[in-house]
């Protein structure tokens, strides 16, 4: 079967693994194809015109061909482009980033498509290799809310997962990675109002395009105790569907929190 050639696809780089001395295995996270796996043969060599450009949290554009099916292979990048736009982000953006993209390769399967992932992934990404100020939490917390919806593996946010019992404005609630969303009790350290929850799945039903927009303005307005609410919540049940070991980047954060 000859070889079928995807060419001009927007892509970010999410991770690079050493296949021989002069050639790199990507995962690389694709508009219109999802996860794919490339080989970028010479990449590693001083000459190669891929050695600058296959960088992480970098806009790209790569062309490369699917032999046989184009399923759980192997395909061969053939161009890359930097598409440019942002600096390479550095200190807490630069964790956050690649924290991203190990929950990406952690859970995404390989060739399922996210298009509007994959361009709120885009957003988060300007924002990191931007003067970010006080926007990279809000950012943070609406991507992990928009990648567990798109996955599947988000509860309705509009009532308690068990009981089906639609949420009560001013009754506080908490998202359980074993059970979903329920009452709060007085033991919970994380929780936010009914009228929140109500809000963010709101947000997430925007329409393609629109929530991670719709989200990220729902956290931004509430402002800091919202975003901090939020974040042990949606960290434990991203670790909970991720499984063991703990995520990398993580443990890294909190090694560096402790210093």
């Amino acid at each position: 079967m000859a070889a079928r050639r995807i060419a001009d696809e927007p892509a970010y780089v999410l991770h690079r693994y050493d296949w021989s001395e002069s050639s790199l295995i990507l995962d690389v996270f694709t508009r219109h194809y999802g996860r794919v796996a490339l080989v970028a043969k010479g990449a590693k060599k001083p000459t190669s015109n891929f050695r600058p450009v296959l960088l992480p949290l970098q806009p790209l554009r790569v062309t490369y061909t699917l032999s046989g099916d184009g399923q759980g292979e192997i395909h061969a990048l053939k161009g890359a482009e930097w598409v440019g736009g942002h600096v390479m982000p550095t200190g807490d953006a630069l964790l956050s980033g690649l924290y991203l993209n190990e929950l990406l390769m952690r859970l995404m399967a390989r060739e399922d498509a996210h298009a509007p992932l994959f361009d709120a992934y885009a957003g988060v990404v300007r924002v990191l290799g931007s003067e970010h100020g006080d926007a990279l939490e809000p950012v943070l917390r609406s991507f992990e809310l928009l990648l567990l919806r798109e996955i599947g593996l988000l509860p309705t946010l509009g009532a308690e997962t068990v009981t089906l019992a639609l949420l009560q404005p001013t009754t506080r609630y908490t998202l359980v990675a074993e059970a979903g969303l329920r009452a709060a009790t007085a033991t919970d350290r994380a929780t936010l109002a009914g009228t929140q929850w109500l809000a963010l799945q709101h947000a997430l039903e925007a329409g393609e395009g629109a929530s991670y927009t719709a989200t990220l303005r729902v956290i931004a307005q509430a402002g800091t105790p919202m975003s901090a609410e939020l974040k042990p919540q949606l960290r434990t049940l991203l670790q909970y569907h991720c499984g063991s070991p703990v995520l990398r980047t993580r443990q890294l954060m909190m090694d560096l929190q402790s210093l």
